[in-house]
């Protein structure tokens, strides 16, 4: 059975909790406190858990209230039980949301009926739990899609700032963890799963090189657990990155980051007397973050961060804080994309490629522009947003090199003359210069839009409009003729 197979018919066991009323929501946080415990036996790493919550003890209680009243009681207690750090973390404030002791039961039924592959195989239990998350975040009544970011986007941008053994990478809008996942999977394929490293080097990737932070208790539930059995032990901070705590996520060799869209509560201004620029715009706020969180001492800490459009023209703070990237930053490439890959209908995004300079000011000389955007296809569920629909503007940013071969002839170099050699309409470039005059405007590098172009030449709208209700009286005229046919 395929991991895509695992993942439907546990999703289809959702219906058994219709009659309790729980949302998708909480069906998957229910379900990731029934499957950790059967992954941690499968995975192997039970002993960290307290004997009499373990998978095998709860298999072997026959009674159904007794089964009921033992999960709640591990629920209530495992968060201070485990010696593991992690499984503290995940199980803290657990509580159940079922009513019905046979519902848990046929839970975990289900769950231990499953064929959980051969030992080689274990690997592909993690990518279960990337097929429940994306379910649940495609799911508009589950309010999870703002933690998800589509998997083409997350393994592009990966793919595109090439990760490096031994450097330190984090995303201060961390949701369930899939940029650091995908991070760790780009250097595993490079490293035959870090079998080709010394025992320090894959001590480091494993407890270290990976990080985040996440303000919401049960996305970073979520995050913790996908870490865990993607065989990460990262530290996954709860919290707000926009206060104190977000100080101490500092000196990075790379971030990669899709901020929550909105602005901070009540139009509140962060807590950071280390932010110079204040604003109580949320975006931005995570665009001062990021920049400052990179180390400034090798020329090379860079960072990818999906960002709304109001980022790029917003004046005031807006433009000062534009202004403070490009001097701190070459600020690169701006790829406009599509619209429909979000599950926040309507949002128009864009993700912002820059590196850390060693100097503070006037890192940034041009920027290039893609624009995915404009006539492009309207992407949704009847058209799914795949990893094709990148070739394009990966040849252009790696100045020519294949989207079948950036994983491995990709080393994240930016070649000014051979980006100037792609022929791409949608490919253009800005100097700072240019910038400037347009009062530091990133609201740019967008193509002509065929649709308006045509809507331009159909005439005078007042003209448009005579001719409509004439068409319509000519209709009418025809009808009232077939009506005194027919009378």
């Amino acid at each position: 059975m395929s991991a895509e197979q695992i993942a439907k018919k546990l999703w289809e066991l959702c219906n058994v909790l219709r009659d309790d009323g729980v949302t998708y929501h909480q069906y998957l946080n229910e379900l990731t406190y029934i499957l950790f415990l059967r992954l941690s036996e499968v995975k192997k790493f039970d002993q960290d858990i307290p004997e009499q919550y373990r998978w095998t003890k709860l298999k072997e209680i026959k009674d159904n209230k007794e089964l009921f009243d033992t999960y709640r009681d591990l629920l209530a207690n495992l968060g201070t039980m485990s010696t593991n750090e992690s499984i503290t973390e995940i199980y803290t404030n657990a509580s159940t949301t079922l009513r019905k002791p046979v519902n848990l039961r046929t839970l975990i039924t289900n769950i231990d009926q499953i064929d959980w592959f051969e030992d080689e195989e274990q690997d592909k239990i993690a990518s279960i739990y990337e097929e429940l998350l994306e379910k649940n975040a495609g799911e508009k009544k589950s309010g999870a899609g703002q933690y998800f970011t589509p998997r083409p986007l997350i393994n592009v941008m990966v793919e595109l700032l090439a990760p490096k053994v031994g450097e330190r990478w984090n995303d201060p809008a961390a949701g369930t963890f899939g940029f650091m996942i995908a991070a760790d999977e780009y250097l595993k394929r490079k490293t035959d799963d870090y079998y080709t490293l010394s025992q320090k080097e894959r001590d480091f990737q494993v407890n270290e090189a990976f990080s985040g932070c996440e303000l919401v208790q049960d996305a970073h539930r979520l995050a913790l657990m996908n870490a865990k059995l993607h065989g990460l032990e990262s530290r996954i901070a709860m919290g707000d990155t926009l206060t104190d705590l977000g100080k101490s996520f500092k000196n990075f060799d790379g971030v990669l980051a899709n901020p929550p869209f909105g602005t901070k509560q009540g139009g509140e201004r962060p807590t950071r007397d280390d932010f110079t620029i204040k604003t109580s715009n949320k975006q931005l706020n995570f665009l001062m973050h990021i920049y400052r969180s990179l180390r400034k001492d090798t020329g090379t800490a860079r960072a990818a961060v999906v960002l709304p459009d109001n980022v790029l023209f917003e004046d005031g703070d807006g433009q000062k804080i534009r202004r403070d990237l490009m001097d701190k930053c070459d600020l690169h490439t701006i790829l406009r994309l599509p619209t429909g890959i979000f599950y926040a209908a309507g949002v128009k995004t864009n993700v912002l490629f820059f590196t850390r300079g060693k100097k503070e000011t006037e890192n940034t000389k041009r920027v290039w522009f893609y624009d995915m955007r404009t006539n492009a296809p309207s992407y949704g569920k009847r058209t799914p947003f795949i990893r094709e629909a990148f070739a394009d503007f990966v040849k252009a940013y790696t100045g020519g090199i294949a989207l079948d071969q950036v994983k491995d002839a990709y080393e994240g170099e930016i070649n000014e003359e051979k980006r100037k050699a792609v022929q791409d309409p949608r490919w253009q470039v800005f100097t700072r210069e240019q910038i400037a005059a347009k009062n530091d405007s990133l609201d740019i590098g967008l193509i002509e839009d065929e649709s308006i172009s045509k809507n331009a030449d159909l005439g005078d709208p007042i003209d448009i409009a005579k001719a409509a209700a004439q068409e319509l009286e000519e209709i009418k005229k025809e009808l009232d003729q077939i009506i005194g046919l027919l009378g």
